[in-house]
């Protein structure tokens, strides 16, 4: 009961400060159609019950499952599960993202369906699924992130360099996207789970390179994206 409390309390403070500039700039500046104006309010109703949902489904189910199969892959002894395992578990949960799906269909709609909101979607789930699988890697043979960000940053510096000006921002934004309410907590979940076994509670916070290194893979597969397409 506590928790619904506390995430109740944490939805309204985050949601209050935008309602209450826009009550201002509607009383004061915009003076928008009183149908407009009460399209927002109850859309902030709306939005409200359904952070509330959503962190609770979080807190409930996402966190906890997340790192019980982080936890149970390393126990199998298999390297090529925990591979498989994390690179299919960082795709299917970026084709759930909200966040990624919202760009997908702006994408869509500004180039009149030149880049389907499909082909958006799978190509950033690709990339972050590959990179979950890198960061698997680094936190079982305890590689540097250092090494594996500037890897990773050089291949995209490079790709941009041949990737046509109109894809260079929208990699950029498939990587911020990808940082969304529903893939960060599972893969943090998930690495928490791997570190946990592999080297002890002390080397959980491996984990938290896993999102650094998640990002890094939408702003490559739409980068290539946008060679295929030039």
């Amino acid at each position: 009961m506590q928790e619904i409390k506390d995430t109740i309390k944490e939805v309204v403070l985050a949601v209050m400060p935008i309602t209450l500039v826009v009550f201002i700039l509607q009383f004061s500046i915009l003076w928008l159609p009183i149908e407009a104006f009460v399209q927002f309010l109850v859309g902030v109703l709306f939005v409200s019950v359904g952070l509330i949902l959503f962190l609770l489904g979080v807190h409930i189910g996402l966190l906890p499952v997340g790192e019980m199969i982080g936890s149970a892959l390393p126990k199998t002894g298999k390297l090529y599960l925990i591979l498989f395992f994390g690179f299919l578990l960082g795709f299917v949960v970026t084709v759930a993202e909200p966040d990624v799906r919202v760009l997908a269909l702006q994408v869509d709609q500004v180039s009149g369906g030149e880049i389907s909101r499909n082909v958006l979607v799978y190509s950033v789930a690709l990339g972050v699924g590959i990179f979950v699988l890198l960061a698997m890697l680094r936190i079982i043979f305890n590689i540097k992130i250092t090494y594996l960000l500037m890897g990773g940053y050089g291949v995209v510096f490079l790709l941009a360099s041949f990737t046509p000006a109109s894809f260079i921002p929208i990699s950029f934004d498939a990587g911020g996207v990808t940082t969304g309410p529903m893939t960060v907590p599972f893969i943090l979940a998930l690495g928490v789970g791997v570190a946990s076994v592999i080297r002890g509670k002390t080397s959980s916070t491996d984990s938290f390179g896993l999102v650094a290194l998640a990002s890094i893979g939408p702003i490559i597969a739409v980068l290539i994206l946008g060679v295929i397409y030039g």
